[in-house]
């Protein structure tokens, strides 16, 4: 591994879990802080080697600097002409051969260079899933760089190792990378499921394959296609090294389908939105368009028409779309096709900003493709939940499975409409034209409740944050030494616990303890069927999110759920150390993720998160502090809720006339 790789500011401060602000105080401060070595008087650069025995020296170092060292150094090949994809292309591609054959690369420290770097063409002359590699792909500084490699795996295992370099890159493009947020992801995903085969059409760094894998059981293939070499290349790798039975290839989906006369149980994408150039002339006489020859200018009915073309009769198609394919004029024909044939079944809106940097609220299309001989469905579930965007995806899902088993589904975000009232002369599907006004209050005394409950809880406020006035200015303390969770987990002081990779949630009776219940301190809301591989919670244990994007870490009080996809569980020895303690040093370390992360797939590590060294007793006082601001954090959330009950039941009372000011007329 080179000794001269080098890091820029913001480097540094990922290697020590603190922001950029920080590294220029200690440049002021620190005579001995290494000086850079190169880059510009405004971004310089510094000597990776100096900047870790600095930070070690100082008790601040925090990440790994293994994982940095490997990063500069494929960023160090990437710069001999080689474009960063294609040399992480390679790395993936020797991560994929050194986890089907270590045993060849055991004596990779004491083997020469020349020799090494002989056998490294054949090693990515392919990649799985049928995505070429390209020609001569090694970049000259390959040996260092698997040299490298092989040490992180050492750290991380090749799966983790890939994710390290995958998700640094698409931080580093985050402008031209579009993700999708996971909760959209698997809510559609669990519209569409269970399956056991699945098409994404357009399946871009592979979120909806990668998570098909994880929530559905028994799954025999996954099949992708992306119209980027490179993001093939890299979804291909991800997708290969998770052992998922995937097959992805580069290509335009319309123009170009890798897969035709193949068919799955599940089309789910994300597709390219208001495409002029989807292919329109080349297409017109295509016979996906069954449903009829998608316009010039609505390229999602082509991508929808795509979808059932691959899709078994009774399978489902589930695509995210702009509101304008709901009401555009010029789709009315094709959207009144699918409703006559009881293809399209349910419309879904979402809240805006569910998926970031789109400028509005997006909706998800629900299609089965209907049964040879079956009898066409009659109406059509719309579903609008903009009124409670923390809970979106629960709301979708139970009116869906409602609507599924036949049972009543006319609530204030959702209702089953006829499919002979939405065939007029607009054919509109925006779910919120169908949905009924909120109802008034059943009773005038609805009010009054909610304003008691209010009070009582607003009541509660002055003493929660009295009792933060035990907390002191005074000075920081430089002279305690730091840990890991993960060296306290290797001790034995703490258990770091996951749930396993298949947790199918909606099935079964078992309470299941997700991301949105930690983050909203409510009880479990999901459910999942029994297995021996469940990770139960108890009493006492630390619930923390394992996405950066959603920093939240709690002491769980109650017995029995177990714990739900994208958390885990840090088990803290009662006699060794306090879960409160750790639970407010997990939080400090999940918020100082967010900060770091520019995507939304960014991951929170639970091993690296830094806490101090300190005897149980001073754990505990910290700990009870923590304790402090978590429940003041309950008492606002609990207020908010309260108060915006009291708001929207006294505004329908004054409309409806069962409130009135005390002082007006009789």
């Amino acid at each position: 591994m080179p000794n001269d790789a080098t890091v820029t500011a913001a480097d540094i401060a990922r290697l020590a879990a603190v922001g950029r602000a920080a590294v220029s105080n200690w440049r002021r401060r620190h005579d001995d802080f290494p000086q850079p070595v190169g880059g510009t008087a405004v971004s310089p650069t510094f000597s990776l080697a100096e900047v870790e025995d600095w930070l070690r020296d100082q008790g601040k170092l925090a990440d790994s600097p293994v994982r940095e060292r490997v990063w500069q150094t494929l960023r160090t090949a990437a710069s001999e002409g080689r474009d960063l994809a294609d040399v992480l292309t390679f790395a993936g591609a020797f991560l994929l051969h050194l986890r089907a054959d270590p045993a060849r690369w055991d004596e990779l420290p004491d083997t020469p260079d020349d020799e090494v770097a002989a056998a490294l063409p054949e090693v990515v002359r392919a990649l799985p899933g049928g995505v070429e590699a390209g020609p001569d792909l090694t970049p000259p500084s390959a040996v260092p760089l698997v040299r490298a490699l092989s040490q992180l795996v050492d750290e991380l295992g090749a799966v983790e190792t890939f994710e390290f370099l995958r998700t640094r890159y698409l931080e580093h493009h985050s402008r031209r990378v579009y993700l999708t947020p996971e909760p959209v992801v698997r809510l559609m995903l669990e519209l569409g499921g269970p399956a056991r085969t699945v098409l994404d059409p357009a399946c871009g760094t592979g979120s909806y394959l990668k998570a098909a894998d994880e929530v559905f059981e028994d799954v025999q293939q996954l099949l992708g296609q992306e119209i980027d070499d490179t993001t093939a290349r890299m979804s291909a790798i991800q997708l290969a090294l998770r052992g998922a039975p995937a097959e992805v290839c580069p290509g335009d989906s319309l123009l170009a389908d890798a897969f035709p006369g193949r068919t799955v149980d599940l089309v789910v994408s994300n597709p390219p939105f208001n495409d002029r150039g989807w292919g329109y002339e080349q297409l017109t006489g295509d016979p996906r368009w069954e449903y009829g020859l998608p316009p010039r200018m609505e390229s999602e009915l082509a991508w929808l028409q795509h979808g059932l073309a691959h899709v078994e009769p009774g399978g489902h198609v589930v695509l995210l779309m702009p509101p304008a394919v709901a009401n555009r004029r010029s789709g009315r024909r094709v959207r009144s096709e699918l409703l006559r044939r009881g293809t399209l079944r349910a419309v879904i809106g979402l809240p805006p900003g569910a998926v970031p940097n789109m400028a509005v609220a997006l909706a998800v299309w629900v299609l089965r493709r209907p049964a040879p001989g079956g009898t066409p469905a009659d109406d059509v579930l719309m579903v609008d939940t903009s009124a409670d965007p923390d809970n979106f995806r629960r709301t979708a899902l139970d009116a869906w499975r409602r609507y599924e088993k036949g049972k009543p589904t006319g609530t204030d975000s959702s209702v089953v409409v006829r499919i002979i009232d939405l065939l007029d002369d607009e054919v509109d599907l925006t779910p919120a034209r169908y949905l009924p006004q909120r109802s008034a209050p059943t009773a005038e005394g609805s009010f009054v409740a909610a304003r008691e409950l209010l009070e009582a809880k607003a009541a509660e406020l002055p003493r929660v944050v009295s009792e933060l006035s035990s907390l002191t200015q005074s000075r920081a303390r430089a002279d305690v030494p730091m840990t890991t969770v993960g060296e306290l987990a290797k001790a034995g002081v703490l258990q770091i616990l996951r749930p396993p990779a298949k947790v199918r949630l909606g099935e079964g009776n078992v309470p299941v303890l997700t991301l949105e219940d930690v983050a909203l301190g409510q009880e479990p809301t999901g459910t999942a069927a029994p297995d021996d591989e469940h990770v139960h919670v108890a009493a006492g244990d630390v619930v923390v999110s394992l996405t950066a994007r959603n920093p939240v870490a709690r002491v769980i009080t109650g017995e029995g759920p177990v714990l739900g996809p994208g958390l885990a569980l840090v088990r803290a020895e009662p006699s060794r150390s306090d879960p409160d303690f750790v639970a407010g040093w997990l939080l400090l370390g999940a918020q100082g993720a967010r900060l770091r992360s520019s995507t939304s797939s960014a991951r929170f590590d639970v091993r690296r998160a830094r806490l101090p060294r300190l005897g149980l007793d001073e754990q505990a006082e910290l700990g009870r502090a923590f304790r402090r601001l978590t429940d003041l954090e309950a008492a606002l959330r609990d207020t908010y809720r309260l108060g915006a009950d009291v708001l929207r039941l006294g505004l329908e009372g004054l409309g409806a006339g069962t409130l009135r000011p005390s002082g007006g007329p009789r």
